[in-house]
């Protein structure tokens, strides 16, 4: 078993937390960075805190592939994300505008290859469906079916029997680079206060209080919780007892490569495997999905696994140098769609968490769906990503 390169590293020093305050966000993971984002641009006087450094979470991962559902038996739930990732261009450019730091985004493209005759009449199906769903305000994006890739070797042709299928709405980002653009534009905000190495412990619903530890408080009108896996059991603590939590974590382990690639080249998608070419030469390779682990910050065989496959797809990694492994723990709701929105008994208290996988596509849009849920308007995402669905899933 070996250390990841990222373990958790000294709680950064927070501020004076003030005595009271509009609103709390508590997470300064992906959603919690986009929330604070949004509410500065609200003219919302916040405190961001994080128990760690902003996006040393699950936030501070490698690969920052951002693909979309697939076309077919299209429904609300796939055309809420194919809008997110379509508005995280502008979202992002704002951002790289704002603080003229670059975030890594390129709408990179995706393969698939099709290992399995049967496999290729399944994706041409799939490319009328796209044909029909992935286009908005004249943009149409394809599922093009190709009889080998136009790079060679990316992915090798032994994995393409049956040919690939080139995706080009997918895209990619830096998740580091993401990270750090939002944590830029926060410093510079007039509206909200950041607070990193605060643990909040509770949310005291009597007064309306969060507890963190060491024994320091703050006053809120409205809190966020958007502590990724930790904010499971926060908000299991306001519930009604329930025979099933209602989320977990989960374990996921990635390593990144240096290589001599194209960084415009499209991802690479096989059988849960990811291999994502980003600027500087890097290779980003994922993940692993454990529901049951020893050590959350631990890489392992598995890792080593997923790097030897992804050697065999990609000849040009064959000989390419690990730089980074990395391992870290995601949040999975009970209904593993995102879980948003006010808690049915105590309105003031708002979920933002269980991204499993897609956080950075759908963050600024989750979002923003719960600063409307703050203000008692209506949330514009799908049913199965409200928190009362999880609650109710949780209490059957």
């Amino acid at each position: 078993m070996v250390h990841a390169d990222n373990p958790a590293g000294p709680r950064g020093q927070s501020g004076a937390v003030p005595a009271s305050v509009e609103l709390v966000i508590l997470g300064g993971g992906i959603m919690g960075l986009w929330a604070a984002v949004k509410a500065e641009q609200l003219g919302l006087e916040t405190l961001l805190v994080d128990r760690q450094m902003f996006g040393q979470g699950a936030s501070g991962g490698l690969l920052g592939a951002l693909m979309p559902h697939m076309p077919d038996k299209w429904n609300e739930k796939k055309q809420f994300q194919f809008d997110a990732l379509l508005s995280l261009e502008d979202e992002i450019a704002s951002l790289e505008a704002a603080t003229g730091m670059a975030c890594g985004y390129r709408r990179s493209g995706r393969l698939i290859p099709l290992p399995k005759p049967h496999l290729r009449s399944i994706a041409l199906r799939h490319s009328q469906d796209a044909g029909a769903s992935w286009k908005q305000q004249g943009r149409q994006f394809h599922w093009h079916v190709l009889e080998e890739p136009a790079s060679a070797g990316w992915p090798a042709a032994s994995f393409c029997e049956a040919g690939l299928v080139h995706d080009t709405f997918a895209a990619r980002v830096s998740p580091r680079g993401l990270i750090a653009a939002l944590v830029a534009f926060l410093r510079s905000a007039r509206h909200v206060r950041l607070a990193e190495g605060l643990d909040a412990e509770r949310v005291d619903i009597a007064t309306n209080r969060v507890v963190f530890a060491g024994g320091e408080s703050t006053v809120f009108g409205r809190c966020i919780v958007a502590a990724g896996h930790r904010s499971f059991p926060l908000i299991e603590a306001l519930s009604r007892p329930m025979p099933k939590a209602i989320g977990q974590p989960v374990k996921g382990q990635a390593a990144l490569l240096k290589a001599d690639v194209d960084p415009a080249l499209p991802v690479i998608f096989l059988n849960g495997l990811y291999v994502v070419a980003h600027e500087g030469g890097h290779v980003a390779v994922g993940s692993t999905s454990e529901d049951a682990f020893a050590d959350p910050y631990s890489t392992d065989s598995q890792l080593d696994d997923l790097v030897a496959r992804a050697r065999a797809v990609v000849p040009a990694l064959e000989r390419a140098q690990v730089i980074e492994r990395w391992a870290g723990l995601r949040p999975k709701a009970i209904d593993r769609d995102p879980m948003v929105g006010p808690h049915p008994d105590h309105r003031q208290v708002i979920a933002l968490t269980g991204g499993f996988k897609v956080s950075f596509g759908v963050a600024h849009r989750l979002a923003d769906a719960a600063l409307d849920a703050s203000f008692g308007r209506e949330m514009r995402i799908p049913a199965s990503f409200t928190l009362e669905n999880h609650l109710e899933v949780a209490s059957r």
